[in-house]
């Protein structure tokens, strides 16, 4: 089940649920408005799963930065998210979607036990001005059924992530070779 406003504003006021930056007129009725980070990881090369992926760390400036199309840029989230007792599922929103925008279509969730600022995907249609701090997407909570599994305790791939993260599938693919 997805939780509504008012119980993700009494998870975060009960510490079941952390958002930082937390501001409770970014509620909807059943979600948080999430918000860019400042920095992007442009990836304008060839990509190879086998191979970390090359990019050129930037700030996006005060004037904000125009995407264009054919690149994938790797941004972050302005807020650290995360609960031991709900998942998460991290979307775009119409809004986004609106300005030829596609961000965070490939791993939209978030595991119990696992408090970040997201890795974001980003592609544009079309050359787009982003700016740092802009809303870009809704985050929903799920109660989860069972016995919890915290993706921390798992010592998951991704579970030390402090920021912008490359794909690590080159690690499993060269750990496989013999």
């Amino acid at each position: 089940m997805i939780l509504t406003g008012p119980a993700i504003a009494a998870a975060v006021a009960a510490g079941d649920i952390t958002i930082d930056p937390f501001e409770p007129c970014r509620i909807s009725p059943n979600a948080y408005d999430w918000r860019l980070g400042k920095t992007l990881l442009v990836c304008d090369g060839h990509l190879d799963a086998a191979a970390p992926t090359s990019f050129t760390e930037t700030a996006i400036p005060e004037v904000g930065l125009v995407l264009e199309p054919g690149l994938l840029y790797l941004g972050i989230t302005h807020e650290k998210t995360g609960s031991e007792r709900f998942a998460q599922m991290l979307n775009g929103d119409r809004t986004i979607g609106s300005l030829g925008i596609w961000v965070h279509v490939s791993a939209p969730l978030g595991h119990q036990g696992h408090a970040i600022r997201w890795t974001l995907e980003i592609r544009a249609a079309k050359p787009v001005r982003i700016h740092a701090g802009m809303t870009f997407g809704k985050l929903i909570f799920l109660t989860a059924h069972g016995c919890p599994d915290s993706y921390q305790q798992q010592r998951a791939k991704y579970a030390a992530s402090d920021g912008i993260d490359i794909s690590r599938l080159h690690e499993e693919i060269q750990g496989d070779r013999p």
